[in-house]
């Protein structure tokens, strides 16, 4: 029985032990709020609900929030959130080769990435002497064993660190930890702008492969020689768990934090918001400008990084009504973004065929059950 835990050249107790049997501690290594990915648990899939996307030449593809497929060769993939997933997880990013090419000229590239918005790497201190040294973990599948690549980089593409990864066994997940030394060089925002992007490389002409281990100066997104995932059409491979941490001197990872479904939504909502009630559900209140066009509000629930610059819908413009004065018109054609000066809500117009009358209040209605509202303020 002790009163207090003190360190053997201490000034001061580690741990104070009350006559309740409660304690203080003095806690120093806080393991929380310490992974600066957002959605690397992959459980939000606001855009897709786990359906499978199609990713084919020179097109850049959000699958699960906060990550994204870019893919510019002769191949195609399908990329989609999965259930298959290591213990301790409930989904993963899954991306299929569709199409093959076994032969990638220097300038193709298939890519996943995630960014880190500025704002939130600025106690990294990189691009000063004060940069911290971090640690990307990560939990990885595929059905191909060999060395893979990937890199971390500047929004400018002139700082870049390659580094390298082996997948051992097929069709089992592992677990990879990367020591990434801090960047005393070079310009990292720490604005609301691109902080740090960081790349996985999958099938990749030489133009974008390098040696692993140090910071270069040209763009690329992986390690000479490594494995190319479009090599055929069996090939897949699947990722979660991603953690972007501060290395906090051991060099090992900490164990993956996870944060509530209602955290990650809410942290994924400042990048993109997608507003789809169910049928006969409202979108939001409003008010007829003229006959023609209902101007309805939608509030954000947080702010968002940007002002919101397009909208996403359906493409039909009967999944949108309104109704007003005790009647439900229907849309004559798709909802359009009007682009409200501010990062905290849009107006939307809701267009119809003098439906309306001028000054008249009412409610965006869904008109079916896929139908959504989508805005995007992704770095």
């Amino acid at each position: 029985k002790v009163g207090a835990i003190r360190g053997v050249s201490a000034s001061s107790d580690a741990i104070t032990v009350a006559s309740d049997g409660s304690c203080t501690a003095n806690v120093t290594n806080n393991l929380s709020n310490r992974n600066l990915i957002i959605n690397g648990s992959q459980i939000i899939d606001q855009r897709n609900g786990g359906a499978a996307v199609t990713v084919s030449a020179a097109s850049q593809t959000f699958i699960t929030d906060r990550f994204l497929i870019y893919e510019d060769t002769d191949g195609v993939v399908s990329a989609q959130q999965s259930t298959t997933a290591p213990d301790g997880f409930t989904k993963s990013l899954k991306i299929d080769c569709t199409t093959a090419d076994t032969s990638l000229a220097a300038s193709q590239r298939l890519i996943c990435e995630t960014r880190i918005e500025g704002n939130n790497i600025a106690n990294l201190g990189f691009g000063s002497s004060a940069a911290k040294n971090i640690i990307l973990s990560f939990y990885v599948r595929s059905n191909l064993t060999g060395t893979f690549g990937g890199v971390i980089k500047n929004s400018g593409e002139s700082r870049v660190y390659i580094f390298s990864y082996t997948i051992s066994s097929a069709d089992t997940w592992e677990r990879k930890s990367i020591t990434i030394p801090g960047d005393t060089t070079g310009t990292w925002l720490t604005t609301n702008g691109t902080g740090i992007t960081i790349n996985w490389g999958l099938a990749l002409g030489s133009n974008w492969t390098g040696t692993a281990g140090s910071y270069g100066t040209s763009d690329k997104h992986g390690v000479t020689g490594q494995l190319n995932l479009l090599s055929s059409t069996s090939n897949e491979w699947l990722l979660t768990g991603v953690q972007f941490e501060i290395d906090s001197g051991s060099g090992v990872a900490t164990d993956f934090e996870h944060r509530s479904f209602a955290e990650e939504l809410t942290l994924c909502h400042r990048y993109y918001y997608r507003v789809q009630p169910a049928i006969s559900a409202y979108f939001g209140s409003g008010f007829w400008y003229n006959s023609n066009s209902f101007i309805c509000h939608v509030d954000f629930p947080v702010l968002m990084r940007a002002n919101v610059t397009a909208l996403e819908q359906t493409g039909t413009a009967s999944h949108y009504k309104v109704i007003h004065n005790g009647t439900t018109s229907t849309c004559s054609s798709v909802p359009t973004f009007l682009g409200d000066p501010n990062n905290t809500s849009q107006s939307v117009a809701f267009n119809f065929s003098g439906s309306g009358t001028q000054g008249q209040g009412g409610l965006g209605r869904s008109g079916n059950a896929s139908a959504f509202l989508g805005f995007s303020a992704e770095l």
